[in-house]
């Protein structure tokens, strides 16, 4: 028994030891920072200079108990994180100012005292002749000069004058970033910089798509192998400070026609559309339509990004368009002016899952139901539905012109307005007539709109020939507004030296022609709504149904 009790006695005193030690680890008491004190030294104050030596800098050191981490709000518009409470801040606006600086230092479990002081203090750095290039006295939009070779590039940011000033190691062509899924994104930048009042803003439309470097893919809770293009919103407006550049480049003897030598720095981590952890660019050169700007890279010092600007919007497909007089002859329509079924003598409705989900993994089945597939004031609807129809989850339809009617060269236009929702795949196409002997894409397809619901507004126009099928299909797209709540008229014009594919008068896509295409015989006409798919992608489970609406489908040839 005694044997026992100590044993007891020996076991409870373990416990308590390891339950001391979990107390180790427990969170502790929260309790809010104590006795914070800030001060701010202005650069360069002396009697004779009350307010600094002009460059407005001030060193902010803000210190309390209990306090793990600082931030400081300034009334410029900007904020800035100071773990340890030590912050030099660049006040840019010309002349003698008074800011109010708000110092905030949190505790654990979020806790915080916060404290405010009033600084004055001189800047004479200006640069107004950057700010009227950039906003052109207002507001002013610019683009990434993707023609340019160039225009995406990277170098290296050391002493040597003689390569620190340009992208020497790496310059991207004409282009270059357009077509591959993982970065077609970056040409979709549009950059405004405008006045509100005398503060420099900025804002960054990208589609909610942003252009990443491999080694920020964190950023957006991604691990990357390479450059990518990332959901991420960067909507919000940022304030603009101009402050001289102290860069590398303003160390070479020849400077002063290397750099310009002013820094643009962006509040709240806002930067010019390719993500590299930098949010302070200096102003290379720049005039009313043409910029070059140079960031170092955040996290590797030896490496400076380039990046070229236009107030030219991109145009990968800059040739005109052919003379509309070459198909002006209406020879086929349907106007969808009687209500009810599809007109026989024009479609025949498509049924089933067709093979492998018509070969594409959709998810839908097709059907000629009025409640998938009807005419109705004025407009042929095609209506994707959620509903168990065999094994798919999904209902539609899909109408052909095969054996009806079919042609080879001519001018299509269909006026569409296209459904919405993620998983969503409308299509209006036309598909070589000898598909059944000639199998795809041997036999040729021509898609004049497609449209991906988990990338809205984003319409593509697209050729599939030996080659060029699948993932490797010969295609263009552009951002299109509002193509799911406005009608659009979708174009393909075709002839036997080109085609060329459009979203109202905007050119999609352009690919020459020629006898070894099979471009160059019967084609018919197919109108779908498809659902998920290789293209299509993941539906989202809130999908209930919706709808293509088609005024009318017209094809021209030569009077």
């Amino acid at each position: 028994m005694k044997k026992y009790n100590k044993y007891f006695v020996f076991l409870f005193a373990l416990l308590l030891a390891i339950s001391c030690q979990k107390d180790d680890y427990s969170f502790g008491a929260i309790n809010a920072p104590t006795n914070l004190e800030v001060t701010a030294e202005i650069v360069g104050k002396t009697a004779d200079a009350p307010f600094g030596d002009g460059s407005g800098l001030v060193k902010l050191t803000s210190t309390a108990g209990n306090a793990i981490s600082y931030k400081y709000v300034f009334s410029d518009g900007t904020t800035e994180n100071a773990p340890n409470g030590v912050y030099t801040k660049r006040f840019t606006k010309t002349g003698v100012n008074k800011y109010v600086v708000t110092v905030v230092s949190a505790g654990k479990g979020g806790v915080s005292t916060t404290s405010t002081l009033e600084v004055e203090v001189l800047s004479d750095f200006s640069d107004h002749e950057a700010v009227e290039f950039l906003t052109g006295g207002t507001s002013k939009k610019w683009y990434w000069s993707a023609s340019e070779p160039g225009h995406l590039g990277v170098g290296q940011n050391d002493g040597n004058a003689e390569k620190n000033y340009y992208p020497n190691h790496y310059q991207a062509g004409a282009f270059e970033k357009a077509n591959a899924p993982s970065s077609s994104c970056l040409y979709e930048n549009v950059l405004t910089f405008s006045l509100d009042g005398e503060t420099l803003k900025f804002q960054l439309d990208n589609g909610g798509a942003t252009f990443f470097n491999k080694a920020f893919g964190s950023v957006a809770g991604v691990s990357l192998g390479d450059d990518a293009c990332l959901p991420y919103d960067v909507s919000a407006v940022k304030t603009v400070s101009l402050s001289p550049s102290e860069s590398v480049v303003t160390k070479n003897p020849e400077h002063a026609t290397q750099t310009r030598g002013t820094m643009l720095n962006f509040s709240d981590g806002g930067f010019m559309g390719y993500y590299i952890g930098q949010s302070s660019y200096e102003i290379i050169s720049i005039t009313a339509n043409r910029m070059v700007v140079r960031a170092v890279m955040g996290g590797d010092a030896s490496l400076a990004w380039y990046h070229i600007f236009t107030t030219v919007p991109p145009n990968q497909n800059p040739e005109p368009e052919p003379p509309v007089d070459e198909y002006t002859k209406l020879v086929w329509s349907d106007e969808f002016d009687t209500d009810g079924a599809p007109d026989p003598t024009k479609w025949t409705a498509e049924l089933g899952t067709g093979d492998n989900g018509w070969g594409n993994n959709e998810k839908q089945s097709y059907t000629n139901s009025p409640t998938n597939v009807k005419v109705q004031g004025g407009s042929l609807i095609i209506t994707a539905k959620k509903e168990t129809i065999g094994t798919a989850a999904y209902s539609s339809a899909r109408l052909k012109s095969e054996n009806k009617y079919e042609f080879t060269y001519g001018k299509v236009e269909i006026r569409a307005k296209l459904p919405i929702g993620k998983g969503t795949w409308p299509a209006l196409w036309m598909l070589g007539e000898d598909y059944a002997i000639n199998d795809w894409p041997a036999c040729g397809e021509i898609d004049i709109m497609e449209h991906i619901g988990n990338n809205q507004d984003h319409v593509l126009g697209t050729l599939h020939y030996p080659g060029r099928s699948g993932g490797n299909a010969d295609s263009g797209g552009k951002t299109i507004p509002n193509v799911s709540t406005e009608f659009h008229v979708y174009k393909a014009i075709w002839s036997p030296t080109v085609i060329q594919i459009y979203a109202d008068n905007t050119l999609l896509h352009s690919v020459p022609n020629n006898s070894s295409l099979p471009f160059n015989k019967n084609f018919f006409l197919i109108l779908n709504v498809a659902m998920g798919g290789n293209l299509g992608g993941a539906i989202d489970s809130a999908f209930t149904q919706s709808s293509m609406e088609i005024d009318y489908v017209r094809v021209y040839n030569k009077p």
